[in-house]
């Protein structure tokens, strides 16, 4: 996008835009690219980036982990592992890997249900593939410690052999050396320590030469001396030159390493860019979530509809406050192209025009932004802005003569690609002159198809606006009662400035303020108080417009609880009805399924029997499973008329006690109890019954007690 002036970032603030996306950066990659962040006008290149974002921002509101944690800067290792002879370290190695783990974590990560789900983030990847060789080739020479493995060539494995021999005989014959020293008293408090490489005692000072050996050091109080025992040089020797040998193999294998790996550096410098490129995708998408911004649609025309639309920096600072932020909605297109906001000072005209131009920018360089998700964004090929004094000292301009320069650029350049921003049009210079030339440059922006919005107190502008076809007209809503700007923006009718008003509510002298309308044009004053009293009328229209809504909202609200009620009450006597019937033929069908079993099981045994008795055994059970039901039915009922009469108590039964008999359910009075059976007296009919088949009962209903 070509932007006028120079300045155009800074005033409308894309640049605090860009220090903010570069504080969610970690690689320096993220954080290049979002220094230099650009502002595409190839849709292609905007929907990419803006779906790249929103899929990120959809994985960090489902807290889901994205595997993109490295962070390193190896763009000097991978330089490096392109330079031929060049050797990369056991730490530079180790981070190399980490470069390739991460981007095997990437492909792993993106199955092929996510790359379906996530395309614009899946794209990142499309013009690559993930080398398993490079870890493998990695992990042959280096441990998981990054240090080089004892079987990462046979040399190696032999020197690290006979060094761990050496270096065991040393440590018995020191530990002797020592012991025996220790017993002279020779010994200091240090004991042993290593200097240059080389194992040494340490002695006190005045020992010193009773112990032959080679001295290699004094302590800073001169009290303690270090001493290579002579029984142990030529141990020291043989390890010491071991050491080489290690570190020589050690060299011999990273270079090899390092050339092998070379054959990847452009690979990994692409795996490395890849990660910078995730980073800077996370930033965009959590530098969104801190204003709530959102993915809209876009258009590849001219084109603006903001619903919902919110300055990022004012939302952050309000946020901050805890103040609340009001939203704008404007929208541009063939028809009207241009606005045209008037209203009084500090009533978030110069706001509003901000807006509109910060979040073109930022769009059309990939960020979201706070709106609507419904809102529609055209692409521009020009954006020009003319806000403040714009006052040159350098050029010897006044504020009027530079608002005239930027004008005549603005009328040569302008196109059906260009959007413009204009603060104050035609201000500087006397009313009715500058008013003219505002008039003038709106006629011309307008026959070049231009969209922009302009900002003014002009009355010829407001009337123009009017008129003109493609221009429009908006007011920022004011409360004239507390004298408080609304921040709100009206489409489709001038506003007031509300001069008078200010006048009088600040405590100005009332003859002033009447002198000054004397002096003001008849026709001047009639119409900007027509505008002032129209503004009110429309603020109170809206706001009975909206206290209807509620009632409406919470009409339909309670009509919906209403009906929900009805509906679960409905539904919960239908499961009851469904549960009871459930279960009649639940039961029903597990009983038929039972009785066809065991008819089956009839059947074959009448088959197997020859002997007519056991047939006619086999039949008595036959009737005995149809008929089982019916005695069932009579068994309940008498239970039931039992049950209605008696109480089953627990005990042991005893002479005088009433009982039932398990039985037949037939109560009676136990008249003697002989061993393990009772004689119970039924009516005028005594019988013997097992002990086992009586249990004792009482009335339901017995003096002092009510029924149950």
């Amino acid at each position: 996008m070509k932007l006028f002036p120079e300045s155009a970032l800074v005033q409308l603030e894309f640049d605090k835009i860009k220090n903010l996306l570069g504080e969610h950066c970690l690689t320096e990659y993220a954080k290049n690219k979002a220094a230099n962040l650009r502002i595409h006008t190839v849709k292609q290149y905007i929907e990419l980036e803006l779906q790249q974002s929103h899929e990120y921002q959809n994985l960090l509101r489902a807290g889901m982990h994205f595997p993109n944690d490295f962070v390193l800067n190896l763009q000097k290792e991978l330089k490096l592992l392109s330079i031929s002879g060049a050797v990369l370290s056991e730490e530079q190695l180790m981070q190399v890997r980490k470069l390739a783990e991460s981007m095997k974590n990437i492909f792993h990560w993106f199955d092929n249900d996510r790359r379906i789900a996530y395309p614009a983030l899946t794209k990142a990847i499309d013009d690559t593939y993930y080398e398993k060789t490079i870890l493998e080739l990695i992990d042959e020479v280096l441990d998981e410690y990054g240090d080089v493995r004892d079987s990462a060539s046979e040399e190696l494995a032999e020197i690290r052999m006979q060094l761990f021999r050496k270096r065991n005989e040393l440590r018995k014959l020191f530990d002797r050396i020592l012991s025996k020293l220790n017993k002279a008293g020779y010994v200091a408090d240090i004991e042993e320590a290593f200097l240059n490489g080389r194992r040494v005692v340490a002695v006190f000072a005045e020992h010193k030469r009773q112990i032959k050996g080679i001295l290699h050091g004094e302590s800073d109080t001169r009290k303690t001396s270090f001493i290579e025992p002579e029984e142990t040089i030529e141990l020291n020797n043989d390890i010491h030159s071991l050491e080489n040998e290690e570190k020589k193999e050690v060299y011999r294998i990273l270079r090899e390493l390092t050339a092998r790996l070379s054959v990847y550096a452009a690979l990994l410098l692409t795996y490395h860019n890849i990660l910078g490129e995730y980073d800077f995708i996370r930033a965009k998408a959590k530098l969104g979530n801190d204003y709530n911004g959102n993915h809209p649609m876009i258009n590849d025309k001219a084109y603006v509809h903001l619903t919902e639309a919110y300055h990022p920096l004012l939302f952050l600072y309000n946020q901050k406050n805890h103040k609340s932020t009001i939203p704008t909605h404007i929208s541009l297109d063939e028809k009207n192209r241009i606005l045209v906001i008037s209203g009084p000072n500090a009533g978030g005209k110069t706001v509003t025009l901000k807006t509109v131009g910060l979040l073109q920018m930022m769009l059309q360089s990939g960020l979201l932004v706070p709106v609507n998700p419904a809102s529609q964004f055209g692409i521009f090929k020009q954006l020009m802005i003319h806000i403040g004094d714009t006052q040159s000292l350098e050029y010897d301009l006044s504020t009027y003569s530079s608002h005239l320069l930027n004008m005549k650029y603005f009328l040569e350049n302008a196109s059906g690609k260009t959007l413009f921003f204009i603060d104050e049009l035609g201000s500087g210079t006397d009313p009715n002159l500058g008013g003219a030339f505002a008039e003038s440059i709106l006629e011309v922006l307008a026959k070049k198809h231009a969209m922009g919005i302009v900002t003014t107190h002009y009355l010829n502008l407001k009337v123009m606006a009017n008129k003109t076809p493609g221009l429009m007209n908006g007011s920022m809503a004011f409360d004239e009662k507390n004298l408080q700007p609304l921040y709100k923006l009206i489409i489709g009718k001038p506003g007031s400035s509300y001069t008078f008003s200010i006048a009088e509510r600040i405590g100005l002298d009332k003859r002033l303020i009447q002198r000054a309308r004397q002096l003001v044009d008849e026709d001047h004053f009639r119409l900007d108080k027509l505008l002032n009293n129209a503004e009110q009328d429309v603020q109170q229209l809206d706001k009975e417009k909206r206290e209807l809504q509620q009632l409406l909202k919470e009409n339909e609200k309670l009509k919906k609880d209403m009906q929900q009620l009805i509906d679960k009450e409905r539904h919960h006597q239908q499961v009851e009805l469904l549960t009871h019937q459930n279960k009649v033929t639940t039961e029903r069908i597990a009983y038929l399924k039972e009785m066809e079993r065991k008819l089956k099981q009839i059947v074959n045994d009448w088959r197997r029997l020859e002997n007519k008795e056991d047939k006619k055994e086999l039949i008595k059970h036959l009737q005995s499973l149809l008929f089982k039901q019916k005695e069932k039915q009579v068994t309940e009922k008498q239970q039931k008329k039992f049950d209605s009469k008696y109480i089953e108590i627990a005990g042991e039964v005893k002479e005088g006690d009433k009982v039932k008999m398990l039985k037949n359910k037939q109560v009676g009075i136990v008249k003697e109890l002989r061993g393990k059976k009772a004689i119970v007296q039924l009516g005028a009919i005594p019988i013997t019954v097992d002990l086992k088949d009586l249990v004792i009962v009482k009335d339901r209903i017995v003096e002092g007690e009510t029924p149950l």
